[in-house]
């Protein structure tokens, strides 16, 4: 048993911010890092993006050098005593903590009782699976049509890749963007010589030699070399349950990013927070929210007490076409399209009893902090007063 006066449970984007926090404010506290994966931390957008576009695998890593923190990777904690404040890792190891964070991501959603040939796309270690076999095949299938899932089959198939989607709603990005821009995605990615099978689910996968067997609802069988699925993650709360937290979709923190336990903090994709400017409780799954939130749970722990009141963005790249966006994205909001090039380039709104909640920035570029301060404003909005408001 080793004692640390911090203990990090996770070793993504979150955890590595609040590292950095807490040795800007406090240089000598032991700091533990126990994270499941065998990576130090890195950078997951390029995963879908840049490294798709010639970046190289090493550019991902993000710097820990200096900062004297005891690694503990390819370890996994299983249990938490809050009154003895011990965190206990799959091998039996014990580390006794002041504060401790909890940074435990998410895990990729699956569907039960198919092939594990299929890749739930999330981590350095999938990004390095389906580049090999990119390599070696030229056929692959795409699960979702949501956030990563239209990534990576842009990605694929900017390298040359057949790729055929399959999704159950009637368009790419159907639960974020207006119908119009659905159907000119839909359109978009078929020319860029993407097979999308809209409305259409899995219905198995299995796997003779090196091939994977695909079969579709309707029946249609499809051969290909890999098969790739983003179907959203599940927030990993089990450790927070185990000790007695509070969770709610995710683990429940108060303005500081406490949890029900004042020694315990959260941050990252499994954190629930309220949001200060929309007003109600939420959980984000962008490198924004992780490194920011991040930051500021390391400050907290560190002694510190600045509230936790960002409004994350988050953005993507689809072939030659890409956005910023920020607030709440939801297709079912009153929506309003202020395009200066039809689908090219434009600003839409997203309001709920005409107060702007979210603003996708659609090949505008430089624009988060003026759509931010919109949002935050909560004034009363018309399709008229909002035409021209944001410009790149």
């Amino acid at each position: 048993m080793k004692h640390h006066k911090y203990v990090i449970v996770g070793g993504g984007i979150a955890a590595d911010s609040a590292v950095h926090a807490i040795r800007k404010n406090d240089q000598d506290g032991a700091i533990a890092m126990i994270c499941e994966e065998r990576h130090p931390p890195y950078d997951r957008p390029p995963l879908t993006k840049a490294l798709w576009k010639d970046s190289p695998y090493e550019s991902i890593w993000r710097n820990t050098h200096g900062l004297n923190v005891a690694m503990h990777l390819g370890k996994k904690i299983v249990a938490l005593d809050t009154a003895k404040k011990t965190a206990t890792d799959d091998t039996g190891n014990i580390y006794t903590y002041e504060k401790l964070l909890l940074a435990t991501g998410g895990t990729p959603r699956r569907f039960p009782g198919f092939s594990d040939d299929i890749i739930y796309y999330r981590t350095a270690d999938d990004y390095r699976k389906l580049r090999e076999l990119s390599k070696q095949g030229s056929d692959f299938i795409v699960i979702g049509g949501g956030f990563i899932g239209s990534e990576i089959a842009a990605a694929l198939a900017a390298n040359n890749k057949r790729v055929t989607m399959i999704f159950p709603e009637h368009g790419i990005g159907a639960r974020v963007y207006p119908q119009p821009l659905v159907e000119f995605l839909n359109s978009y990615y078929r020319d860029k010589g993407v097979t999308v099978l809209a409305s259409e689910t899995v219905k198995s996968v299995r796997t003779e030699g090196a091939k994977r067997i695909v079969t579709t609802g309707s029946g249609t069988q499809l051969s290909v070399d890999g098969v790739v699925a983003g179907l959203g993650i599940l927030p990993n709360i089990g450790l927070a349950v185990q000790a007695g937290l509070a969770v709610d979709n995710g683990i429940v923190v108060d303005e500081f990013l406490r949890t029900s336990d004042p020694d315990i903090y959260a941050a990252g994709d499994a954190a629930n927070f309220h949001s200060a400017i929309l007003n109600k409780r939420v959980r984000v799954e962008h490198e924004d929210n992780a490194n920011v939130m991040g930051e500021t749970a390391g400050r907290n722990m560190a002694g510190q007490m600045d509230a936790y009141r960002h409004l994350p963005f988050f953005y993507s790249d689809l072939f030659d076409l890409g956005y910023e966006a920020v607030g709440e994205l939801d297709s079912s909001l009153d929506i309003v399209e202020d395009w200066e090039e039809p689908f090219r380039k434009g600003v839409i709104y997203y309001l709920l009893d005409e107060r702007v909640r979210g603003v996708l920035l659609w090949n505008t570029w430089g624009q988060v902090a003026a759509a931010t301060q919109l949002i935050s404003e909560h004034a009363a909005h018309t399709s008229e007063s909002l035409m021209g408001r944001i410009v790149e």
